[in-house]
This record gives structure tokens, sequence and C-alpha cells, in this order.
């Protein structure tokens, strides 16, 4: 145990305190005398008493004005929390959905150029048997003009 000598309200205490807390302790009382002060020049000389205890009631007021700001904070963190999570689900699924959309187009369109080798093949082939017909035709009207 470690013993602080601390000032409040102009008077010196000797207090004890856990090992390394001397400055904590100094800090907190040098919180509450400047708040002490505060009230006795706002009330004037009420009584060390009753200016302690509205000293008292004061910070316990504030301190649960913080209390319930940093709740209601919270709760909104976890609200966001919740949307985001909300949020991460919607874009994993729809992902997921464009990712199946993407394979699909991939599929037709490895069936259309299938499609159009198919086409080119047929076209190519009908073209060679056009060109020999037409040579034929030719050759045929060559003879024929030949005999003549």
């Amino acid at each position: 145990m470690a013993n602080v000598n601390i000032k409040f309200n102009n008077k010196d205490y000797l207090l004890s305190c856990d090992d390394g807390q001397e400055e904590s302790l100094k800090k907190l009382t040098s919180f509450l005398d400047k708040k002490y002060r505060e009230l006795k020049e706002k009330l004037g000389n009420i009584g060390e008493n009753k200016l302690l205890l509205i000293t008292t009631i004061k910070l316990i007021d504030d301190y649960f004005d913080l209390k319930e700001r940093v709740s209601l904070q919270k709760k909104k963190l976890d609200e966001l929390s919740k949307k985001f999570i909300e949020l991460k689900s919607l874009a994993i699924s729809y992902k997921g959905t464009k990712d199946i959309e993407i394979n699909n187009l991939n599929s037709e369109i490895q069936s259309f150029k299938k499609t159009i080798e198919e086409s080119t093949t047929l076209y190519e082939s009908m073209l060679d048997r056009t060109t020999k017909s037409l040579e034929q035709i030719i050759q045929n009207t060559e003879s024929k003009s030949q005999i003549q």
C-alpha cells in the first residue's frame, strides 16, 4: 500500500492506495476538487457537507449520462454490425447469382462459337461443292461447244 498526500478544499489529507495508483488518485482528487470549487462559486457557502453531497450527485449524474450515451452508441454499433452482416450476406448471394449467370453466358458463348465453326465448315463445304458444280457445268459447256 502506498500513502499519498492530496489537497482537497484547501486542506491536506493523507490517503492510502494500491502501489502504482498514486498518480491516478492525485488526478481523481484534483478533478473532484475542481468540481467542488466550481459548485462552491456557483452556489455560495452552503456548508461543506451539503456541497460535497451536491458535487457527488453532479458527478454521478454526469457518469450516468455518459454511461447512457455509451450504451446508445453501443446499440448503434450493434445495429450497424447487423446491417453490415446482412449486406455481406446479400453481396455473397449476389456474387453467387452473378457467377451462375457468368457461367451460363460462357456456356452460351462456347455453344455459339461451336455453331459458328460448324456453320463455317458447312459454308466452306457448300462453296466447294458449288465451285465444283460450276466447274463441271463450264467443262460440259466447253465440251458441247467444241463438239458443235
